[in-house]
């Protein structure tokens, strides 16, 4: 297992916008029980989210659609993790991103050694590839809704309209190589 740095989220030194617009992350969660069914977690890769305060902590925003396979991992964990890679691993994201864990083991797929430890909060999962990990454990829940919206331009993400569920999660623990 690589060795990782435990951090606060104020010594991140890497610019959020970079990391998840253009880097892109996997968004992963664990079944809170362990292996059911064959299926223990799946991870997905994201370029939508966002880093803040909120309620005075350290926050994430994570948004996921209701027919990825990861949503239904989020549903039932408190916690879950965002995975950061080098460029090396872009096949590896852009795989997570576009096939389901329904049909493969995209950790054995493309080489990622999956990391589980868990707490009072849930079971989590990160990659010991990643260059960066961000554990957190959910706040808030609810979804995107339509009638919410001051500007109707991006309503375009959602012609089939399959609107996000937007979680809000407290940081728990930032990991860097």
């Amino acid at each position: 297992m690589a060795e990782f740095k435990k951090i606060t989220p104020f010594e991140l030194a890497e610019n959020p916008f970079k990391l998840i617009g253009q880097d892109w992350m996997l968004v992963s969660s664990a079944n809170p029980e362990g292996e059911v069914g064959g299926r223990d977690y799946n991870t997905m890769t994201a370029s939508w989210g966002g880093v803040g305060i909120l309620w005075k902590k350290p926050v994430v925003y994570v948004f996921i659609r209701p027919q990825r396979h990861t949503f239904g991992f989020s549903e039932a964990n408190d916690r879950m993790t965002l995975s950061f890679f080098d460029e090396d691993y872009r096949p590896a994201l852009a795989f997570c991103g576009k096939e389901s864990g329904r049909d493969y083991d995209k950790a054995k797929e493309c080489g990622l050694t999956p990391v589980f430890d868990s707490n009072e909060n849930g079971r989590a999962v990160w990659f010991d590839e990643a260059k960066l990990v961000i554990k957190v454990k959910k706040l808030y829940a609810d979804w995107i809704k339509k009638d919410a919206f001051t500007d109707e331009s991006p309503l375009t993400t959602y012609a089939a309209g399959d609107f996000h569920k937007m979680y809000v999660c407290q940081i728990e623990e930032v990991l860097v190589k």
